[in-house]
């Protein structure tokens, strides 16, 4: 995965244009929109008039996005074919959809229905015009999700992180390392029942037995199509399924018929094939009739040695790429879907590793602190990680590069030293809660806790773009609070209030606005003006859409006027 979304960026910061058109040789089908520039809020038509209000967080995600990027990734997906044939969407409409939805939380059927009813989602699009026809059906988001791969996914995340903040010029002091990298593991479980033997074998037989139909009309054999009676075979599943609290042994007779049933009916369903062309049956039929011969050689291998480990363990029909990774968590000890190594660096989410195979994820702290490098041009200068991650061979690597790993170090603590040690463990923790954080808002939030697709890929992707979801809200949070902290320590130096400077009020001083306070807008920038009795007046501007809100949400009255040319905002 590192290698293929590094190699994205690469080719996208280092390939010419011409490449880029054509592919690196290859004419591609899409059809790439002209470079233009993104519009104005006035160039955007409303039916109704008026104009969108530029603090709106889909006008603002709009210029945060790479939007020429999104537009090579998606182009290169698709193979040279005849372009006879209907235009495809653009770009910025099918990732643009993707985002919404990883945003939301919506389902493909509210994508659409919210994007045909709101004007922002619609600039955010990139259309000129609001309309209330549905842009594409719902089926589309499917495709939409296999031309965006996680790796596609991955490099945008990159490059957002890049353009939103820009590399430094200068090296960290002393020129060694600089920066703090959080890492940690978490599963994204899928939309899947919780497996049991028993209802697995169950929808195996009942799968079976629908193949068994498809074919048997094109046979000329009469009679049974089973060597089993169906209603006894699941009466027999029924008994135990419905009881309360079955006993070990019966679960385990009841297993054993479930499996001589499914086997019984691959059995009979060879037979049938064997007279018939290799056509009778589907693509995707013969994919789940492989599925169906992989869980019961696996179910039989586990019921005649229970303590044999069962490499690639299938624990659901329909997406039989979903694995169980144990987790060791106090209500979940075992999860059913992707495990996810994050890491995260000044509260921006990069996803480090994604695999629906168990991994220790020990082994991904130096290809994380190597990302990093490649990322600022130096290792950082403390890894704040979990147990499980301070092996020899990572504590040999930080070693080696000057980084400070997180957690006790080996050997008998010196007495000189247990004190500072232990104040530098307790800071290192604190701070690395902030990746605790992240895995719980996209869980709870952003919908990390169910992937609800089907294909590997497509889940693969929903994950991926998840975390990418998370890291433009957060960068306008970021520039919310530098907002409120640049504008209290105006506030501070300026002494503008009597209640924060500690002056008191004077009778000659008040007050006065351009505009009336009841006409204040959060959109545009004001000019405020104090006036005093025979002084001169003097303006200042405030630069940022919410700072009348908040002075107007204050209600003051009168102020002490300050020496306004020597205040300055840093």
């Amino acid at each position: 995965m590192k290698t293929q979304y590094i190699s994205a960026l690469l080719w996208y910061h280092n390939g010419d244009e011409e490449q880029k058109k054509t592919g690196f040789g290859v004419e591609m089908m899409y059809q790439k929109e002209s470079e233009r520039v993104q519009m104005t809020l006035e160039d955007f038509i409303l039916p109704f008039g008026g104009k969108l209000d530029a603090g709106n967080r889909w006008v603002k995600l709009a210029a945060l996005m790479p939007w020429d990027m999104i537009e090579d990734v998606y182009a290169r997906s698709f193979k040279n074919k005849r372009r006879d044939g209907r235009p495809a969407i653009p770009a910025r409409i099918a990732f643009g959809s993707l985002h919404i939805q990883a945003s939301e939380c919506f389902t493909d059927e509210k994508v659409v229905e919210n994007i045909s009813e709101n004007p922002y989602l619609q600039y955010f699009l990139g259309l000129h015009e609001f309309q209330t026809k549905p842009l594409f059906d719902t089926s589309m988001m499917t495709y939409f999700r296999k031309r965006f791969t996680a790796d596609d996914v991955a490099a945008i995340n990159e490059e957002l992180y890049r353009r939103v903040h820009p590399p430094k010029d200068e090296p960290p002091q002393g020129g060694g390392n600089g920066g703090t990298l959080v890492l940690d593991a978490t599963v994204a479980p899928a939309d899947v029942r919780y497996p049991t033997d028993l209802s697995l074998l169950n929808e195996c037989r009942e799968n079976v037995e629908e193949l068994i139909d498809t074919v048997w009309d094109k046979t000329e054999k009469r009679g049974h199509k089973t060597s089993y009676n169906r209603r006894k075979a699941r009466k027999r599943y029924l008994k135990i399924a419905k009881l309360r609290k079955a006993k070990r042994k019966a679960v385990k007779q009841a297993v054993s018929e479930q499996l001589d049933y499914v086997e019984r009916g691959l059995s009979d369903l060879d037979n049938l094939l064997a007279a018939l062309p290799k056509d009778t049956l589907k693509h995707r039929q013969w994919e789940r009739l492989a599925t169906l011969r992989s869980v019961a050689e696996q179910q039989r291998t586990h019921l005649e040695n229970p303590q044999a480990s069962i490499p690639d363990r299938i624990v659901n029909l329909r997406q039989p790429h979903v694995r169980p990774i144990v987790r060791g968590k106090a209500g979940h000890p075992v999860g059913f879907g992707q495990k996810l190594g994050f890491s995260v660096v000044d509260g921006y989410t990069f996803i480090d590793a994604q695999s629906f195979d168990n991994f220790n994820e020990g082994v991904t702290l130096i290809a994380s602190a190597e990302k990093y490098k490649a990322r600022f041009g130096h290792y950082p200068e403390r890894i704040l990680a979990d147990t499980i991650y301070r092996n020899r061979e990572n504590r040999r690597f930080c070693k080696e590069h000057g980084i400070r790993l997180s957690g006790p170090r080996l050997g008998r603590p010196k007495a000189d030293e247990l004190e500072a040690d232990r104040e530098i463990a307790y800071r290192d923790s604190c701070d690395r809660n902030i990746v605790e954080s992240r895995n719980g808002i996209a869980k709870r939030r952003y919908g990390l806790d169910r992937i609800l697709t089907y294909l590997s890929c497509t889940a693969k992707t929903e994950a991926a773009l998840v975390v990418l979801a998370m890291n433009p809200a957060h960068c306008l949070r970021t520039l919310l609070r530098t907002f409120f902290a640049r504008m209290f320590r105006l506030l501070r130096c300026s002494e503008v209030f009597s209640g924060f400077g500690g002056y008191p009020v004077g009778p000659n001083y008040r007050f006065k606005a351009r505009q009336p306070a009841a006409s204040f807008s959060i959109s545009e920038p004001k000019l405020l003006e104090w006036e005093s009795n025979g002084h001169d007046r003097k303006y200042f501007w405030l630069t940022c859409p919410l700072a009348a809100s908040l002075i107007r949400s204050i209600r003051f009255a009168q102020i002490v006027p300050p020496d306004i040319s020597a205040c300055s905002c840093h």
